[in-house]
Parts: structure tokens; C-alpha cells; sequence
């Protein structure tokens, strides 16, 4: 099963060191031209600014990329890279944007604030985990529906649309891997009386759970 992890929406992040102002962004990305494409709407948008470092990684051209864009070599492109290497988010494009603030920060300094930047963009991004996903769906009596709601989540499964009549139908997302062992839980909570139908396959990103 191939599985990956990708930015879950655009993010954005600002931390100040030593009155120079940092401003990363990440963008989910699925092309060089697209990274590119907001590398320069940066360029553009703070064409005023010191410098633009930025960094992308796509998974599918097996590219990464990145620039220090005026700093001294290895303080900014590089250390923001590697915390997309870290946190093994592909499909990525960074760009950390620095107004000076007049006072020098040395190598180690820059290294820490672009670095910090980056990771802090990407919090404010979410990580999501692209995979296969088997779609269920669970016709269940009322009393129950708790557990079986918990019993998805229990399986890294993620719930969807929530239907109420004479009984509750759930609908949910399960990891391939997970489908048996969910079956076989809901058989012993309900003795039988529970039987999950599998309505299909999606591949998609899912928001990863911390």
C-alpha cells in the first residue's frame, strides 16, 4: 500500500528575532510550476523584503529544491528543506520571506529562524496523510452508534455523513489494512448483529491525527 504525507491547506506563520521580521508560507503543491508559481506571487507581494529563501519537494518528479536567495550559503534554503526531510511531507512548497531589522543574527541564528519558520508554517498547514481508503457504511441501532463511531476512530478510520431514521447509518473511511480487523469488532459488540457494507475506494488525503 503507498502512503504518503502532504500539507493539508495552505499555511502561515510569523516569528521576529531580533527585530528581523520572518514570514514562512507552505502551500500543498502537486508540480514544479505550481511551487514556482508561488514563489514568485511571493517575490511579488513582498518585493520589498531582504530576501525570499524558499524550498519545494515534489513526490511523483522526485525533485527537491531549494534556494537561500542572498543568505549566507546553507542558513536558510537547506535548514527549511530538511524539515519537510523530517517530517516526510512531499508534494510541498515553502517560501520564508525576511525583512531585516538591522541587527545580524550569525549563521546559527539565521539556521534557527528559518528553520523555526518553516516548521511553524507547516503547523499552521496540518499534515494529511494520502493513502487508499475503503469507504464502509454501517446501518447501526441508536444504543450503539457511540461505540461504533469509536470503533472507527479506534482503526484510524475517519467518519463521514451520519444518516438518522429507524436506525443510524454512519459512513466511514478506513485504511485497507483495517477492514477486517473493524468487521471483526463490531461482530463481537454486537454479537453478529452488525454488518458493515464496503461501498467503494477513494485515494485521498486525510488529516493525520496527533
Amino acid at each position: 500500500m503507498t502512503e504518503y504525507q502532504i500539507p493539508t491547506a495552505p499555511g502561515q506563520a510569523e516569528l521576529v528575532e531580533k527585530r528581523s521580521r520572518f514570514i514562512g508560507h507552505v502551500w500543498p503543491v502537486n508540480s514544479e510550476e505550481e511551487a514556482r508559481s508561488h514563489i514568485e506571487a511571493m517575490r511579488k507581494t513582498h518585493y520589498d523584503a531582504r530576501h525570499n529563501c524558499w524550498c519545494y519537494r515534489i513526490r511523483e518528479e522526485g525533485v527537491e529544491r531549494y534556494s537561500d536567495d542572498g543568505e549566507p550559503q546553507g542558513t536558510a534554503g537547506q535548514p527549511m528543506l530538511n524539515v519537510f526531510q523530517r517530517e516526510e511531507v512531499t508534494n510541498v512548497c515553502c517560501v520564508v520571506t525576511r525583512y531585516f531589522g538591522g541587527v545580524l543574527l550569525g549563521a546559527g541564528g539565521l539556521v534557527r529562524a528559518y528553520t523555526q519558520s518553516a516548521k511553524d508554517a507547516l503547523d499552521a498547514a496540518g499534515i494529511s496523510v494520502v493513502r487508499r481508503w475503503i469507504e464502509v457504511t454501517v446501518p447501526c441501532p441508536y444504543p450503539l452508534f457511540d461505540r461504533v463511531r469509536q470503533e472507527v476512530e479506534a482503526q484510524d478510520g475517519v467518519v463521514g455523513e451520519t444518516e438518522y431514521g429507524v436506525e443510524v447509518t454512519l459512513r466511514a473511511l478506513l485504511p485497507e489494512s483495517k477492514v477486517n480487523s473493524f468487521t471483526d469488532r463490531l461482530t463481537e459488540l454486537a454479537a453478529g448483529g452488525l454488518t458493515p457494507v464496503l461501498s467503494g475506494e477513494r485515494f485521498r488525503g486525510v488529516p493525520r491525527k496527533l
